[in-house]
């Protein structure tokens, strides 16, 4: 019984806070700072895996 109130506490607390985000940023909002996110893990992972690459060929090019 007090397991049940809990669970549904909490699901009011996340439904709550996603209407307290869209109020605050509208849906066009959420889906900019999804967007965003997706295209800054992209590039985090691209950038992580050639991140050596990149420096060395800029300072070996600044060198020259």
């Amino acid at each position: 019984m007090e397991n049940k109130e809990v669970l549904k506490e909490q699901n009011v607390e996340k439904s709550t806070r996603w209407k307290k985000m869209l109020k605050k940023f509208g849906i066009w909002g959420i889906v900019f700072f999804t967007v965003k996110g997706i295209i800054t893990s992209t590039l985090i992972y691209f950038m992580g895996k050639n991140f050596w690459s990149i420096i060395s060929g800029y300072f070996t090019g600044a060198a020259e």
